[in-house]
């Protein structure tokens, strides 16, 4: 784990000497979705001054990243509490930040831990509107209170002026409250989306072990496991790992080295802006670079080069858009709804710390963990979770998802319900619901 960052004694101030909105994102798929926020509403309204608490891709999509949260995301229980003092000076730096520059709306991206903390202590102070201030308090992709914590959707009515939400079974959630609450639809279904991911039945094996450190050390050993059961069983597909950071790839290199067999097996790839390319750390990882497996542009022909690494070395293979998989092994998070929304067959492996997980089974009140699985009410990922993880039990499942012409048939058909259910609504996307906000 990586030493505890050390604060700026204060974030800096909007660059144009005043702001708009600030979004705060503390996690990958958050600096995501809002990054496809702030390009439409950019795109709209140039004028418009964005900071942002978030990620590399906010900072693509035109804010001034204040700083970036993705950085050092944590999950789980006990990893927040053993950097509590750095989430602590976080919190009053932007608390402080938000009071000096008043942006005319703060809007929240997922990250409950932080963001209803954040509003409560704005409502305290009398900044918000219902506290008695100007800014717009405003929330985007819902915390998951179906699942857990179901109150606090009474504390969110109390600080909270709009809320969008992007799974349409939501909006009930809140039905017994004040707050104004509106299905956008989920980004994935967006007319101009480009999944990192495409279905081809002659494809390679995809390995999907998310994007935090600590469940990447925790998950991608079990799905190596069971792609290790599936070749030694005499299955001869390839495989592919997506990761999105460096940090991540780090990780995946020193696992690697434990099993020697599948070296010259698996490729690395990363996603960049929706798009993969084969990453150079696969050399050190299995001793060649990038493998012969190709990524197809779905519109025919490759795209232009990768950007060069941090060290200026040459960016490899050409960028193009959707990794061809044939079944993937993933963990519970975004990946998986990619993978989902794409028809790939496949199954999900979660593991995570013993005090973690015996706090989730306390909390947590859902019958899947995979969100297209609670999402269509069956299991169209199979789960396996803790102990169950085997690599027998995982590489049965990669052998079902190759060699079943009806299992194939049965997520094509789940992968169409899924899309039907997450289209954006007749009132408009994200971008959309958050002009009205500010009107």
């Amino acid at each position: 784990m990586p030493e505890t960052p050390q604060l700026p004694f204060s974030l800096p101030p909007p660059a144009g000497g005043r702001v708009d909105v600030l979004i705060v994102a503390g996690e990958h798929s958050g600096d995501e979705h809002a990054a496809r926020l702030v390009c439409e509403l950019r795109a709209r309204q140039p004028e418009l001054q964005i900071c942002a608490l978030g990620g590399p891709k906010l900072a693509a999509a035109g804010a001034q990243l204040l700083w970036d949260l993705t950085a050092f995301s944590v999950v789980g229980f006990v990893e927040v509490l053993r950097h509590f003092g750095f989430y602590r000076t976080l919190f009053g730096a932007t608390l402080a930040w938000i009071g000096r520059h008043r942006p005319r709306a703060v809007c929240f991206v997922d990250y409950p831990g932080f963001n209803l903390r954040l509003a409560r202590a704005l409502h305290a102070r009398g900044l918000t509107a219902k506290g008695g201030g100007k800014i717009r308090a405003l929330y985007y992709i819902s915390p998951q209170i179906w699942a857990w914590k179901a109150g606090r959707r009474f504390e969110m009515a109390r600080h909270l002026d709009a809320l969008a939400v992007i799974f349409p079974f939501e909006v009930k959630s809140y039905a017994d409250t004040p707050l104004p609450v509106e299905f956008v639809g989920h980004p994935f279904v967006a007319g101009d989306y480009r999944s990192p991911v495409r279905h081809d039945p002659a494809g390679p094996v995809l390995l999907l072990p998310g994007s935090r450190r600590q469940a990447v050390a925790r998950i991608f050993p079990a799905l190596l496991a069971g792609y290790g059961w599936y070749r030694q069983q005499g299955g001869d597909r390839g495989a592919v790992v997506i990761h999105p950071s460096e940090e991540v790839a780090a990780v995946l290199r020193s696992e690697l080295t434990r099993w020697p067999h599948l070296a010259g097996k698996i490729d690395l790839h990363e996603v960049i802006d929706g798009r993969a390319r084969a990453d150079n750390v696969t050399a050190a990882a299995s001793g060649r670079w990038g493998g012969s497996l190709r990524v197809d542009d779905k519109q025919g022909g490759a795209g232009p080069p990768g950007p060069p690494d941090q060290n200026g070395r040459p960016g490899g293979p050409p960028l193009s858009h959707g990794v061809a998989a044939s079944a993937v092994l993933t963990s519970s998070g975004t990946m998986s709804m990619h993978c989902a929304l794409a028809g790939i067959p496949g199954a999900i492996a979660y593991r995570t710390s013993p005090l973690t997980y015996a706090f989730g089974c306390w909390l947590v009140k859902v019958p899947y963990i995979g969100i297209a699985n609670l999402l269509l009410d069956e299991p169209m990922y199979p789960e396996f979770i803790q102990g169950a993880a085997t690599p027998a039990n995982l590489g049965r499942e990669l052998t079902a998802c190759l060699d079943d012409p009806a299992r194939r048939r049965r997520c094509e058909e789940q992968a169409r319900r899924l899309r039907a259910r997450l289209h954006q609504p007749g009132s408009g996307t994200a971008a959309d619901w958050l002009v009205r906000q500010l009107a």
